[in-house]
């Protein structure tokens, strides 16, 4: 099951043609911050109570970046076994990073909550790191397939989405991988806040890891391989608030002395530590609750001569995208898991590499722009932060509004009759009209009707002026239907 959710959730990252999202999308919406952030009082609901039947099996099967972890630390264990200890939990350490989070998850600092939710951190690994080398693979297949005269596969662009959030995805991996190496689920245990707040469920969890200490011969192999470090063989105890049910421990026990049952009055079991009863659980309740189609790129004019990138304009408000209905909706609700960036089809998404808003997504038009008819965003966000929307309703979205600075403008100049924003503009916004009203043989500039354009940026997209377009968008704080 761990290796269904796990190749499932990274191969939703990883597809850049929307297909899969169709099946496996699912998979994204059941991840315990994206539930919350949702308001998906169903989903929660639902893994509060495998929690408290099944124990931690969150971390362990559902969880993508838990599941990443086991893997490293499986190669971890081929070089040396019997590699873990006994630890006790450092439990000052796991609730404050947890009363952190949940602050910081209450006031709205995205960037803090998406440092530490485990599924942003994978989303971010996934979408930064894994999926610029799933596309480059394509293209191979695409190079192959075309001498082959075969079109099975098609080239998709390879680009640095954002250099900031590729270092913070870096990094984020490189440290879990060398915690998860050497000591198996430290991340888990000692710093995600997910994993502390099911914590206080687990340990009232009907099915436990129990001793039978009748036929235990103190070997300590069990307390060896659990990667929890919550297993401590010379006193039969099991910190319950750790055990994220991997099994490892009573596959190891030659004597039969661990069983995943039901209470047995026979059975000597504990926590490894006070049990802190209804007050914790109280708690976590309230935490809980508080909580609550690939585009080609012309890269020359006409075959001629090369042409200088675009860059992005200094906005005053970021774009956000349809369906998000305003940027404090999007910062109170995104998880920054990068799935919308991901799945783009048009390359308008991208990080944000503001400090208050990191990593969550943000619009620019310098490679596509937000066609009328792609609704991708809104389909495959688990958080509730883009909103489902159909196409009609996208059409009728006003995220921004197009300005027009007459000074780079090449029909302003007189150098050309350009008009291209007027002919490309989807929602008919702009027209060109003399920029002397008395004089119909002067240089017709393009006038935006802000009443009618929805912010789609084909305009700046299409301009032809470099580097920077002489008609760009300016985001609006909060959308409106026009």
């Amino acid at each position: 099951m761990a290796s269904v959710f796990f190749i499932g959730i990274t191969l939703l990252f990883l597809d850049f043609t929307g297909v899969l999202h169709v099946w496996l999308g699912w998979m994204a919406k059941v991840q315990f911050l994206p539930a919350v952030m949702a308001l998906n009082f169903i989903v929660v609901a639902a893994l509060a109570a495998l929690t408290l039947v099944f124990g931690r099996i969150y971390c362990s099967v559902i969880c993508p970046l838990g599941v990443m972890q086991d893997l490293i630390a499986w190669f971890g264990k081929k070089k040396r076994k019997n590699r873990y200890t006994f630890s006790r939990a450092i439990s000052w350490l796991r609730y404050s990073v947890l009363g952190v989070f949940v602050v910081a998850l209450a006031a709205g600092v995205g960037s803090l909550v998406e440092l530490l939710a485990p599924y942003s951190a994978f989303g971010r690994i996934a979408t930064m790191i894994f999926q610029p080398l799933w596309k480059l693979g394509n293209n191979v297949l695409a190079m192959l397939a075309e001498r082959a005269d075969s079109y099975a596969f098609y080239s998709v662009d390879v680009w640095m989405k954002s250099l900031p959030v590729l270092v913070i995805a870096v990094v984020t991996l490189v440290v879990l991988a060398v915690l998860a190496w050497r000591g198996g689920r430290t991340y888990c245990n000692t710093i995600c806040p997910v994993g502390t707040l099911l914590s206080f469920f687990s340990r009232f969890s009907l099915l436990k890891v129990r001793f039978q200490t009748d036929k235990c011969r103190s070997c300590s192999l069990c307390t060896k391989n659990c990667k929890a470090s919550c297993i401590d063989f010379k006193s039969h105890t099991v910190d319950y608030s750790r055990c994220v049910v991997c099994g490892d421990c009573i596959s190891k026990c030659k004597f039969g002395a661990l069983s995943y049952s039901l209470p047995r009055k026979s059975s000597a079991t504990g926590t490894g530590r006070p049990d802190p009863g209804k007050r914790s659980f109280l708690v976590a309740s309230a935490m809980v609750a508080t909580a609550a189609l690939a585009q080609e790129k012309k890269k020359v004019d006409g075959g001629l001569a090369e042409l200088e990138d675009k860059r992005a304009p200094k906005r005053k408000t970021p774009l956000t995208p349809p369906g998000s209905l305003s940027a404090k909706n999007m910062a109170t609700r995104c998880t920054g898991c990068q799935l919308c960036v991901s799945e783009c089809p048009n390359d308008v998404l991208r990080p944000s590499t503001d400090l208050l808003h990191l990593m969550q997504p943000v619009m620019s038009y310098e490679r596509g722009y937000c066609r009328p008819e792609c609704t991708r965003c809104s389909e495959v966000c688990p958080a509730g932060a883009i909103k489902p929307i159909d196409k009609e309703e996208k059409t009728a979205i006003q995220i921004g509004h197009a300005v027009v600075s007459l000074d780079h403008c090449l029909s302003a100049q007189g150098n050309t009759e350009c008009g291209n924003c007027a002919r490309h503009c989807p929602a008919g916004a702009i027209e060109m009209v003399p920029s002397d009203p008395d004089d119909d043989l002067s240089p017709y500039v393009p006038v935006v009707n802000e009443e009618a354009c929805i912010g789609c940026g084909a305009c700046e997209h299409l301009c032809p002026v470099r580097p920077f377009s002489a008609i760009f968008v300016e985001g609006h704080e909060v959308h409106r239907n026009i």
